[in-house]
């Protein structure tokens, strides 16, 4: 599945607000050697995020996963 911006703005977070922040995001894609603006012009496999093992990035897989439906 792929993972896009839409579902960056939209996952719920841990303080009750929408979305993860934008340089924060960058960051993680820096340390993880992912192309953020790749990311932004096509989205990402949602694959790729899981290998990361990351908590937030798991998170904002099953957010777009329940979104469309997919587990």
């Amino acid at each position: 599945m792929i993972i896009t911006i839409d579902h960056l703005h939209s996952v719920p977070t841990w303080n009750g607000r929408q979305g993860y922040c934008h340089s924060q995001s960058r960051a993680f894609f820096a340390r993880h050697g992912l192309d953020w603006l790749a990311f932004l012009r096509s989205g990402i496999d949602s694959e790729q995020l899981r290998a990361t093992g990351d908590a937030l990035a798991l998170h904002l897989v099953e957010h777009a996963e329940a979104l469309h439906g997919q587990q």
